[in-house]
């Protein structure tokens, strides 16, 4: 395999990374249904060019992947405005353990280690929630953001290879943007989403241009592309880098710290996603190359 795709998807948890700072400061003013709404709006503005041609098939696969983005950026969103964004993302990095674990539900054989990973992780997040800042439905809410998200990453891994990279990232980011608009009307109300211009200020609005032109539009076409050549379990892992990544930012930019007792929680969830990644599967052939077997949800 190409060392070139890893670094890809490196690059993507880099700028995921940034998206936490970005979000903590934009929900002061939106929701985060209004977020992720407008930020795929922007992302579909930007994809426009590449929507000619899209087959049913690959807007069929779009809308499902789409689908289970939107919850659980949405979820994630919603977390933000009641917890630090550093905590948002060594939860949301779990989405890395949960990967095999959910490939055991499909007919998978995770080692030993898988187990031992798992029990490490709750210990690590249980550390974390000593640091004064848990809060049950903002935990509980980007806890499914990150189911959601290892359900994505494992249907990506099996769908990706199957259609070009660029289109289906375009019919991710317009399914989402209809489906974000019907959430935001109902959930925020006609009312309040025409009086969204008088309420974004500057600084808002790059931020959302910056999630929706790079942390959506670049980072989806990103994944389409990496995804067709490397495995869930291979994406999963170097996903794990995005907490840290994020708290690098969320230091620079938003000046947070953590305790000595989360400072050690976050390396033990860290220790665990990367653990449970160790037994990598082989295909059939013995080729040697990481299998993209798990089918994607139906």
């Amino acid at each position: 395999m190409h060392y070139r795709y890893p670094l890809i998807l490196l690059l993507v948890t880099v700028v995921w990374g940034m998206t936490f700072p970005v979000l903590k400061v934009a929900t002061g003013l939106l929701s985060g249904v209004e977020i992720t709404t407008l930020r795929f709006w922007i992302a579909a503005l930007c994809m426009l060019p590449f929507v000619r041609g899209i087959s049913f098939a690959t807007w069929r696969d779009g809308f499902w992947l789409g689908a289970l983005a939107l919850f659980s950026m949405a979820a994630q969103a919603y977390g933000l405005q009641f917890i630090a964004s550093n905590r948002s993302a060594f939860l949301t990095s779990l989405n890395v353990l949960m990967v095999p674990l959910l490939g055991l539900l499909l007919g998978g054989r995770p080692g030993w280690l898988i187990f031992v990973a798992a029990a490490m992780a709750c210990l690590g997040i249980g550390m974390m929630s000593y640091d004064g800042e848990a809060h049950l439905w903002a935990d509980a809410a980007t806890l499914l953001a990150a189911l959601a998200y290892a359900v994505y990453t494992m249907g990506m891994s099996a769908r990706a290879r199957l259609h070009k990279a660029v289109q289906l990232a375009s019919a991710q980011v317009w399914c989402m943007a209809a489906m974000g608009m019907v959430w935001m009307l109902l959930d925020s109300g006609p009312a309040r989403v025409l009086s969204l211009p008088e309420v974004i200020n500057l600084e808002v609005l790059l931020g959302l241009l910056f999630l929706g032109a790079l942390a959506s539009a670049a980072t989806f076409f990103l994944q389409a592309l990496a995804q067709t050549h490397v495995s869930a379990e291979q994406a999963a892992i170097i996903y794990a880098m995005e907490p840290v990544f994020a708290a690098l930012f969320a230091w620079f930019y938003l000046a947070e710290v953590m305790t000595p007792m989360a400072q050690a929680g976050a390396l033990v969830v860290i220790f665990a996603v990367v653990l449970s990644q160790r037994p990598v599967s082989v295909q059939a052939d013995g080729s040697g190359e990481p299998s993209n077997a798990y089918p994607p949800p139906k």
